[in-house]
């Protein structure tokens, strides 16, 4: 089985979405016995923007590739102006491919990269889950609006909320986040998913 593993902040060692992202890949490493891992670091080696001659480029194509041939995806996202780093929006720029991971036809859209179990690591500074600035969040439902588009339907969300706010605050989202990822169910049959 193979996992893909992003992280997309650009705050190195100080940032609560990739300490949760290697906290859920750890997680699935010891559920699985034969795991293959790969890493990419879009913080640090971000895709170029997506342009018409840079569409079908090796890199672009090895990064395609390197999503379709995954089993399970670990996203570490932020929550930066109220929506996702343009890092990891270029990365989804390069693997929503009609063809590849959609289709248009004559009942609509339709998801080709469904059979994946993607779980995303989302870091909020502020709180977005309800209330007045839950108009604002536009992180979460953009990946879930762009997975759900190539036929991923079940991600997983650990969000830590709050984070800017305060160190105990911050503390107490990072700790809460990572309880809920010792509880994440280890098992995993793309057939489930698969829609």
């Amino acid at each position: 089985m193979h996992l893909l593993h992003l992280d997309s902040s650009i705050q190195g060692d100080a940032s609560v979405s990739r300490t949760l992202s290697a906290a859920i890949v750890e997680q699935l490493r010891r559920s699985h016995g034969a795991l293959e891992l790969s890493y990419r670091d879009l913080g640090a080696q971000p895709l170029p923007h997506l342009t018409l001659p840079g569409f079908a480029t090796p890199e672009a194509t090895a990064t395609l590739d390197a999503f379709l041939a995954a089993d399970i995806v670990v996203i570490g996202a932020a929550m930066y102006n109220f929506g996702i780093p343009t890092q990891l929006k270029g990365w989804f720029d390069h693997i929503l491919v009609s063809g590849k991971t959609f289709r248009y036809s004559e009942r609509g859209v339709e998801g080709l990269a469904g059979g994946k179990r993607v779980l995303v690591a989302l870091a909020r500074g502020g709180h977005y889950a309800d209330g007045p600035a839950a108009a604002m969040e536009h992180a979460e439902t953009h990946l879930r609006a762009m997975l759900g588009f190539i036929g991923i339907t079940q991600p997983e969300f650990v969000v830590a909320e709050g984070v800017a706010i305060g160190p105990n605050q911050r503390e107490t989202a990072v700790a809460s986040s990572l309880s809920r990822i010792a509880l994440l169910p280890g098992d995993f049959a793309p057939a489930e998913f698969a829609h």
